[in-house]
């Protein structure tokens, strides 16, 4: 360096530490709280029934969440810490609506009172009158498919769960079914309101059947008597229905269940079944008597090739031994048979094949 220069002061930046300031917790209003709160649930993979909320909130809520864009965290912690001091704080809960309620004061009320309450609620415009009327079973709803026109019968299916809807198709005689199903095609621009009141009309007439004192129906009832009667007095009560009423009768064969429809009606992996709930000696008693008998023999030999060949051959040694069988112990050991199928049919342990239409 030459002599005449005077070097120079190093200089040192200075260094300053900068503090970002956290930005502003967002003050959100309560349908915006209610977003936040859906949307981090369903992230977390919570499955909300927001379909049973009424629709004018379901759309108010589906609004607000395509309003809104970023939260942050101190503002999503908030949110939630409020929502669960809320869910602490709750002391009661009551049902939403006045199925809900219905439901809690079953037993509590009287029939009367109920179907009152359901008439005035199904007059109101913000209740929608087919979420009742798809909830109810196929019987209930039926009958107006069978005496309603067919354009209510088509607008009703269109409404149901596919597999209801197909379900109640099947039980219609084939030419009403083909009318409705060509009606269901004519609905594409029923208005929504027509459809509203259609199904408030059927509710209506809906709640104002009267209560039902039995359980079943008049055809299962006769054939689960029948099923337990003696042969002879089976036959000679479906003789005198046939007389009074053919269909009637009809449908009431195909409700019984007897010892000669097992080959037919009972699926063969589930013989072996019987053998569980029917002891040894009723179940011998049974085919011993069917053999060479026709229809009763079929039924016995559907049932010996089904189990076990070890338990069939045993079955079939003490049957040549059983000797003769006399009438009433054949039927009490046959119907102990089908009261078995039966019970395992209500258990839901077996499905038996339903009888083809004639």
């Amino acid at each position: 360096m030459p002599q005449d220069m005077v070097p120079l002061a190093r200089i040192t930046p200075e260094r300053r530490i900068v503090t970002v300031a956290p930005l502003p917790k967002r003050v959100l209003s309560p349908r915006q709280k209610a977003a936040v709160i859906v949307r981090y649930l369903l992230t977390e993979g919570t499955s909300l029934p927001l379909s049973s909320l009424p629709e004018h909130v379901q759309a108010a809520l589906a609004e607000q969440m395509g309003q809104m864009r970023l939260i942050d965290r101190a503002t999503l912690d908030d949110v939630v810490t409020e929502f669960l001091a809320e869910l602490e704080s709750v002391g009661l809960a009551f049902p939403g609506g006045i199925e809900g309620a219905l439901s809690m004061m079953d037993g509590h009320i009287s029939h009367s009172a109920a179907q009152r309450l359901r008439r005035m609620s199904s007059t109101s415009s913000k209740i929608d009158p087919w979420e009742r009327i798809t909830a109810l079973p196929p019987d209930r709803l039926l009958p107006i498919l069978v005496h309603e026109a067919v354009e209510v019968g088509a607008v009703m299916l269109s409404k149901l769960p596919v597999g209801k809807a197909a379900e109640l198709l099947g039980k219609l005689p084939g030419e009403r079914a083909r009318r409705v199903a060509y009606a269901v095609s004519m609905t594409g621009n029923v208005d929504p309101e027509t459809v509203r009141r259609i199904g408030a009309a059927l509710l209506a007439e809906l709640d104002n059947q009267p209560p039902r004192a039995f359980d079943q129906g008049p055809v299962e009832r006769v054939g689960a008597i029948l099923n337990v009667s003696p042969s002879l007095t089976r036959d000679d009560v479906l003789q005198g229905l046939e007389a009074e009423d053919a269909a009637f009768a009809a449908e009431v064969r195909k409700a019984i269940f007897t010892f000669v429809h097992i080959p037919a009606r009972l699926a063969p992996r589930d013989a072996p079944k019987i053998t569980r709930l029917v002891e040894q000696p009723l179940l011998v008693t049974a085919l011993a008597a069917a053999t060479g008998k026709p229809g009763l023999e079929a039924a016995a030999e559907f049932i010996l090739a089904n189990i076990s060949q070890r338990l069939a051959q045993g079955l079939r040694e003490e049957i040549g031994a059983r000797g003769r069988v006399k009438d009433k112990e054949a039927e009490d050991a046959m119907t102990a048979i089908i009261a078995a199928i039966r019970t395992l049919e209500a258990s839901g342990e077996i499905a038996l094949v339903q009888p083809e239409e004639e």
